[in-house]
Parts: structure tokens; C-alpha cells; sequence
């Protein structure tokens, strides 16, 4: 009973947290209004605030660096999705390896963190690189870092793992080993609201 209060205290914010968060996002989408055009902040506001439980998550996201924008609107869904828009890869999640399979067949020097637990602990989806390559037609994005995106099933059975960056105005998906990680590469996810 005590660790379930924990838990979901942990992913509360304080009013002082929530206002802050919606500070940033409220600047942030009224500064880049060429990545949602057509739409308004009121109605992204109104489904935030019916939705509380996705404000944690888009806090981690900026906690970490991600700095949260609105990309799209699923019409039928009725959901705004956002993406990380930081012009580099997250600062806040990089240096890790793709999953907890790769982190745990290291031998020595293992990453603090996995890609995968981290998107599962802030509750948010890793772009897939489809996705990835629809945030570049926004604008230049990974410009100097790269970030992991959601690698295919029978890629990872075989130990890779395959990241994106912008090199050369053209966005280049590349593969590593899972078990990887640099200090310039980190990941990028989305939420939906």
C-alpha cells in the first residue's frame, strides 16, 4: 500500500510544476506556430487540462530536455500529438544503450539506463523512424548528435539497434549494437493527449 502512494504521488505534479510546464509549452507553441499551423493553444490546453496524467509525462519530457512541442492532430482520435523538438538530442537521456537485454550483456562499462525503461518510465512512445523523419520535414533537428528510434523486431533479434541524425541537409537512419551507447546520442519520443 505504501509503495502504490509512492507511486502515483511520483507522478503528480505540484501546482507550481504544472504552471511552469504549461509556461514553457504555451511559449514554446505560440514560438514555432510552423509546426502546427491551423491550430490553436486553447484546445490543446483544454485537453491537457482533461487529461492530468499526461502532464507528468510531458514533464519528464522537459525535465530531461526533450522540449515538447505539438507536431499533429489526429482528427478521428480527437488527440494532439507532441514530439521532443530539442534541436539536439535530448541532454537529459543520452549515454544510453537501446533495452535492458543489451544493458544487461555488457560485460563492463554499463550505461546508467536503457532507451526502452526510460520511455516506459515516462510514459511516452520512442519515435519510430518514420516519425523521425516527419519531425525533419518540420526542421533540422540532430544536427551535431543522433538519437535511437524504435528499431524493427528482427533487427534487434540480431543484436542491432538503428538511430537517425541530420548530416548534410539528408536524414540518415545508421545501426549500432544495442548495446552501445555515446555521449551524443540520446532519443526522442512523443505523446499523445
Amino acid at each position: 500500500m505504501i509503495n502504490e502512494n509512492k507511486i502515483s504521488n511520483k507522478k503528480e505534479l505540484s501546482q507550481e510544476q504544472r504552471e511552469e510546464l504549461l509556461k514553457a509549452l504555451t511559449v514554446r507553441f505560440e514560438k514555432n506556430m510552423h509546426r502546427h499551423e491551423g491550430h490553436d493553444w486553447a484546445n490543446v490546453l483544454a485537453k491537457l487540462e482533461a487529461n492530468p496524467e499526461k502532464l507528468w509525462s510531458l514533464n519528464e519530457m522537459e525535465r530531461t530536455g526533450g522540449e515538447p512541442d505539438v507536431v499533429g492532430y489526429d482528427q478521428e482520435k480527437d488527440e494532439y500529438t507532441f514530439y521532443d523538438c530539442s534541436a539536439e538530442s535530448p541532454k537529459g537521456r543520452r549515454s544510453v544503450c537501446y533495452d535492458r537485454e543489451a544493458l544487461e550483456s555488457r560485460k563492463q562499462h554499463k550505461p546508467e539506463n536503457t532507451v526502452i525503461d526510460m520511455v516506459t518510465d515516462m510514459g511516452i512512445e520512442l519515435l519510430t523512424e518514420e516519425q523521425y523523419r516527419v519531425l525533419q520535414e518540420l526542421e533540422a533537428f540532430d544536427k551535431k548528435t543522433s538519437s535511437w528510434v524504435l528499431t524493427p523486431a528482427n533487427i534487434r533479434k540480431l543484436g542491432g539497434a538503428i538511430f537517425c541524425d541530420r548530416r548534410y541537409d539528408t536524414v540518415f537512419m545508421y545501426h549500432n549494437g544495442a548495446d552501445s551507447y555515446y555521449g551524443a546520442r540520446g532519443f526522442r519520443g512523443s505523446l499523445r493527449v
